[in-house]
């Protein structure tokens, strides 16, 4: 290894420690070269490779204890510097798996790495929450690492049907789960640890790992994801085989049936094809032979789909902390103890689904790929149907069909990144409260109100909803244009009140569906390719043609697995490796990094910079946005043979050890108890108790300047100046010019304009009397109180007036 190389090893952990490289179109051009190396033969190619790497299966950006910002008490820390959660990532080889971290400093450190044959899910199980009514009875043996591998802890078992559960502390297989039929994916949080099977989702109590409930209901999928589901902090969404009207929820996918030429046209020939086949499959039956490349199996399948009552494209939500023990199964006579909302998303078969960090947003992906749905869950505490379901935005990806794979949100869940096998990572806008993505909403560093303080005055919002009204519920935002570009038919399907509106059959009074906010159809901004040549890196809104690009997905024949995640830069060591990291240098930044790591081990950093739209002829803060995306660090994470491995026991300086014992010490904290170890009782800042304390000295004022609120803030604009008052100027022929709140005549002056009085009235027709009561028309008042005295000297001077 050379003395400039960006590997070296690591003290605290005995890994491997990766520094980023800068990255620049000349190192773009050496990764093709790499690239071309390792798909043509080296007979072909004529010269020997460097260093050879392992096969990459799956990637994947995992949260655990480390990076849990919410009982890590090393992020609770008020105003702290370099405390930002690292980046941990897993990577499955066909041979093991490997778990890096990537904390602020940007130096990538080798965590795991073992080598005992294929692995198809791994995850690292975060503490579980407990009290005093729940102990964990893993505690001494966490952190602990589920794996599901081809060959298990029994040697018997069918290959991927069991998940052995290990301490990274001891080193020791703790748990053994079997299973008859193959295990797909894991998942897990605090509370629950799910294992996704065919058509089945199991869910195990994560302190004791015995069953705590399971699902047979789900619609399978033909892949990447066998079985698609979302796991939040709390809820658990998944794809059900029907749709049951007492408990659908009210909202749901909406569009219409209006489609582009693009899409008129795939959908002709795709018609075409299945006819073809259709015909092909008939003759095969009758003359008792199959086609080259059709199996019995096949014909089979297609033949039970249309007998088959199975609805695809519905999603059940349920709450994992109130669902009842045992099958979870959502029938006209089961209940709804538990189920949080129950309602259609797509018309073809769920391919991906995830939740954002707070848990009320949902995206979910069809089989197509066109079209990505964005859902607001709005729960109610009586049933699921009862609970509304807004569908605030569809992302449009193409008319091309092509399979998701991974979607990830921004921490402030403005920005989604929704990933495709083709190796294409598609960056869209969106706002979590709906509407539409424009300079005011993104060019922020936080996330600001629906309304702008100029529309909660003007009383815009209800302008806006007494126009939609009249307009039949909800409306394109653009005038004449359809809401949905896509030719699938579910736009048609989904508007008809028959099979999908279930207004009628639902308390009409429920405010959660009042006011409807409007879909919006949302185009990427940004399209990203990994880890190819630096024109693969595009923006739509640009009109210069992307240069010809190299896809994997084609040249290789086979899948590109990438994953994506947000994060804070990590960047600045590799373009300035002698500068120190400022303090405040991550809270400049609008938009946080975007980490994409591909198949080929390499992780890159790519900076996002929203700027207005450039062809608009004039910015205000409902511009358009477009997005400008540059690659600004690499690290090279792929394992070679000639590593070593690097498995548990680990010490006690292990990060993820640290990170363990750390919540679990704030888990203790949080329910009153003595944490292990403890030389005294609990503090006032781990007890729930302490408010009821008497404390004194500088902590208590700290605390009291922290907990102080604002209750009123003065009026954005005066009364007079809303749209509720008009103005009236009175002409000598009786008739009447009404100026509103919005006229020229009441905006501000420049500097070279001439103010106008308000009122204006021809004194010269006007007896003296009257111009002498008329003098106010030079005086406007400028607050409520001169108003008031205001009104109270006109209505004098009137009934003097009157009796002169």
């Amino acid at each position: 290894m050379a003395t400039d190389s960006p590997r070296r090893p690591s003290r605290c952990t005995g890994g491997v420690v990766v520094r980023p490289q800068a990255v620049t179109e000349q190192s773009y051009m050496e990764s093709v070269v790499t690239f071309l190396q390792d798909v043509v033969p080296q007979a072909y190619s004529g010269t020997p490779l460097t260093e050879e790497k392992e096969k990459i299966v799956w990637v994947r950006f995992e949260n655990a204890d480390l990076n849990d910002t919410s009982r890590n008490l090393e992020f609770h820390e008020i105003h702290s510097t370099g405390n930002e959660p690292p980046l941990l990532i897993m990577i499955g080889y066909s041979d093991g798996m490997q778990v890096w971290s990537i904390p602020i400093s940007g130096e990538a450190q080798e965590l795991f790495s073992v080598r005992h044959g294929p692995i198809r899910a791994a995850r690292i199980l975060p503490a579980p929450q407990f009290g005093t009514q729940k102990c964990d009875n893993f505690a001494e043996k966490r952190p602990l690492l589920g794996v599901c591998k081809s060959a298990g802890s029994s040697g018997t078992s069918p290959p991927y049907c069991c998940v052995d559960l290990y301490s990274l502390r001891t080193g020791e297989m703790v748990k053994s789960i079997q299973f008859k039929t193959p295990i797909y994916d894991l998942h897990c949080n605090k509370r629950i640890l799910v294992v996704v099977l065919q058509e089945k989702i199991a869910a195990f109590d994560s302190c004791t790992f015995t069953k705590k409930f399971f699902v047979t209901s789900c619609y399978p999928c033909p892949g990447p994801n066998m079985n698609p589901i979302a796991l939040g902090s709390r809820w658990l969404a998944y794809a059900e085989n029907k749709l049951i009207r007492c408990h659908q929820s009210r909202g749901g996918a909406c569009g219409d049936n209006i489609q582009s030429y693009t899409a008129t046209v795939i959908s002709a020939a795709k018609t075409l094809k299945t006819g073809l086949t259709m015909v092909g499959k008939v003759v095969t039956q009758l003359t008792g032979t199959l086609p080259s490349g059709v199996t019995e199996d096949d014909v089979a399948l297609h033949s039970n789909s249309r007998r088959s009552p199975l609805v695809p494209g519905i999603i059940t939500v349920i709450d994992t902390e109130t669902v009842g023990e045992g099958q979870v199964l959502v029938s006209e006579d089961s209940d709804s103890d538990g189920i949080v909302a129950h309602f259609p998303a797509h018309e073809k078969p769920v391919c991906c689904m995830a939740f954002n960090t707070s848990g009320m947003l949902l995206v979910t992906t069809d089989t197509l790929g066109h079209d990505f749905h964005v859902f607001q869950i709005l729960t109610h505490p009586w049933s699921s149907s009862q609970s509304a379901v807004h569908h605030l935005y569809t992302l449009h990806r193409g008319e091309t069909e092509a399979k998701v794979q991974d979607i990830c949100f921004s921490h402030d869940c403005r920005w989604v990144v929704v990933s495709t096998l083709r190796g294409t990572s598609h960056v869209f806008p969106i706002n979590p409260y709906g509407g539409q993505p424009c300079v005011r909403t993104h060019m922020s560093p936080r996330v600001v109100n629906r309304m702008s303080r100029f529309q909660k005055s003007a009383g815009l919002e209800e302008i806006e909803q007494e126009l939609t009204s009249k307009q039949g519920g909800r409306c394109s935002p653009v005038p004449g244009l359809s809401s949905s570009p896509s030719g699938s038919p579910l736009h048609g399907k989904l508007n008809s009140q028959d099979s999908y509106n279930n207004f009628a059959n639902n308390n009409p009074g429920n405010p959660r569906l009042s006011p409807l906010p409007s879909l919006m159809v949302l185009m990427p901004l940004a399209q990203i390719k990994q880890p190819m040549t630096l024109g693969t890196i595009t923006k739509r809104t640009g009109k210069v043609k992307p240069p010809p690009q190299i896809s994997p997905s084609k040249s290789m024949g086979g899948e590109f697995c990438v994953a994506a995640m947000f994060g804070t830069s990590r960047s600045w060591f590799a373009n300035n490796a002698g500068l120190k990291r400022e303090k405040d240098q991550s809270k400049q930044v609008v938009v946080e990094s975007l980490y994409i790591i591909s198949c080929y081990g390499t992780l890159v950093e790519h900076m996002m910079e929203p700027r207005p739209l450039s062809t608009a002829p004039k910015i205000s803060d409902d511009t358009p946005l477009e997005v400008m995306t540059s690659p600004r660090a690499s690290w090279t994470l792929v394992r070679t043979p000639q590593w070593n491995e690097l498995q548990p026991p680990f010490n006690a300086n292990h990060p993820l050890l640290l990170a363990a014992d750390a919540v679990q010490y704030y888990q203790f904290l949080l329910a009153g108890l003595v944490p292990p170890g403890s030389p005294g009782p609990i503090t006032r800042h781990g007890s729930y108790d302490s408010l009821a304390s008497d404390h004194s000295g500088q902590e208590d004022e700290e605390w009291l300047s922290q907990v102080e609120i604002v209750t009123h803030t003065g009026p954005h604009r005066r009364l007079w100046m809303g749209p509720q008052f008009q103005f009236k100027t009175i002409h000598p022929s009786g008739q009447t010019t009404v100026i509103s709140s919005s006229s020229s005549v009441l905006q501000s002056h420049g500097p070279s304009d001439t103010p106008q009085p308000l009122l204006d009235f021809d004194t010269d027709d006007l007896d003296l009397n009257i111009n002498k009561y008329l003098c106010f028309r030079w005086y406007v008042p400028k607050s409520d109180i001169q108003w008031f005295f205001f009104l109270i000297s006109f209505y004098a001077a009137f009934l003097i007036f009157l009796t002169a």
